[in-house]
């Protein structure tokens, strides 16, 4: 069972052998019914009345009748058990419609149809044996499903229980190898006895007149429609003929359903390709679209950059103005022309312009580099450089001079001639202050 469902919990293996009163066939096919997408057999049934025609006037009906009594003894045999069989048939009508009013008949309440199906099965073996043809282990509903799905025909055996045909039908003409193999190759073969509550339901639909009682049911005109009705005791070749003639007389209408099938099937996958098409079209479409939004985004997001770039270079210019004015309001007076005290010195800035003043001696080399860079044609970071001997003013504190010097101890005296120039820095310091820039010369005086 595990090997051939694929189940792999050995309880729910369990369950389903128990739902089929342990009857592995029963429970295989129907686990690779509900593999294939078919609806289990222990569904509900349908509350609806079965979707049968049973009023078609081209239905075929075969039936046949009891053989006339022969000879002498044959007549009055039949006329000695005339009257008893007339009344022990009546008395059983009597008794089940009188019963009826006091107790529902409970054949019409379908509580467990699948049982009802494996119960018929399993009598019928035990008392006629294994070789008969394949019982359809499903409900009536199921079945007529198959058949549509499948566009076979399906033929319905009613079992009577208490008919005086019934074994000799069952034994002689259902089980004969001919009539086997017609049905098991052509057909989907479904039987219920009309003692189960299955059965009867089926019966009160077919509305059968006599048993035993074979319908053939097949998909015409896109209704489950019942096209032959074969009744009464009928022997091997003749319900082999009979079966045929009905098979072949409504092939067309199969082979109609089957063409029409495919060609509705060829309208879907061309309709399936179509809109499979128009989403792949959709899809580029969209592609397109989001490309084309991100190309705008990116546009817009670099436009942003760029503005705020501008207003960052606009807010670094502000600032460098303002800390430019601040350090040219904390600068020192300038000293008197006649202080012996101070030097001047005359700068020349990255525009080869000019520009000099006084400083005094005792006045943090500091101070120099905040009159520079309080000028508007000085760069933001720059340094100074005095040509004799040439070496680079430290104006600012670094590691190695962390106090700047004065005037007089970088050297800077009225007594000595110097040149002095102002670089920007090509090559980044340790100082946070200084930066790549071009450089200019000054020369130094002394006054």
């Amino acid at each position: 069972m595990l090997d051939l469902t694929g189940i792999e919990s050995m309880d729910q293996c369990r369950h389903t052998l128990e739902q089929h009163n342990w009857n592995i066939e029963a429970a295989v096919q129907d686990r690779l019914n509900e593999q294939e997408g078919v609806p289990s057999v222990f569904n509900p049934p349908p509350s609806r009345p079965l979707q049968v025609n049973t009023a078609d006037h081209r239905i075929y009906s075969y039936v046949v009748s009891r053989p006339q009594p022969r000879g002498l003894l044959g007549w009055g045999y039949y006329l000695i058990m005339l009257p008893f069989r007339l009344t022990y048939y009546t008395l059983l009508d009597i008794f089940r419609f009188a019963l009826r009013f006091i107790r529902p008949d409970p054949r019409s309440r379908v509580t467990d149809p699948v049982g009802d199906i494996i119960s018929f099965i399993h009598m019928f073996e035990e008392k006629y044996g294994r070789i008969h043809p394949v019982f359809y282990q499903g409900t009536y509903s199921q079945a007529l499903n198959d058949a549509k799905r499948e566009l076979r025909f399906l033929l319905v055996y009613l079992h009577g229980d208490d008919h005086q045909d019934t074994d000799e039908f069952c034994r002689n003409t259902l089980c004969a190898s001919e009539v086997i193999t017609l049905i098991n190759t052509r057909m989907l073969f479904w039987s219920c006895s009309t003692n189960k509550p299955e059965g009867y339901r089926v019966s009160q639909a077919l509305r059968e007149n006599t048993y035993p009682f074979l319908a053939v049911i097949m998909l015409k005109d896109r209704r489950m429609t019942v096209v032959g009705r074969l009744e009464g005791l009928i022997q091997p070749d003749d319900l082999v003929n009979q079966l045929t003639f009905i098979m072949d007389a409504n092939q067309t209408y199969l082979v109609s359903e089957r063409l029409e099938r495919e060609e509705r099937n060829q309208t879907q996958v061309l309709r399936q390709q179509q809109d499979e098409a128009y989403l792949a079209s959709l899809r580029a479409d969209q592609e397109k679209e989001r490309k084309k939004k991100e190309e705008r985004e990116r546009k817009k997001k670099k436009e942003e950059e760029v503005q705020q770039q501008k207003l960052a270079e606009e807010r670094r210019r502000q600032t460098l103005k303002e800390e430019k004015e601040r350090r040219s309001e904390c600068l020192p007076p300038e000293p008197h022309p006649d202080d012996p005290e101070s030097v001047k010195i005359i700068f020349k800035l990255p525009n080869d312009s000019r520009v000099e003043r006084r400083f005094h001696f005792t006045q943090s080399l500091t101070v120099i580099h905040d009159f520079l860079f309080s000028l508007k044609e000085s760069p933001e970071k720059f340094q100074i450089e005095a040509n004799f001997p040439r070496r680079v003013l430290p104006c600012l504190p670094t590691e190695e001079w962390p106090n700047p010097p004065t005037l007089q101890e970088a050297g800077l005296s009225h007594t000595e001639m110097r040149d002095q120039r102002l670089r920007r820095q090509r090559q980044p310091c340790c100082e946070p202050v200084l930066v790549p820039g071009s450089a200019c010369k000054l020369p130094h005086r002394h006054s």
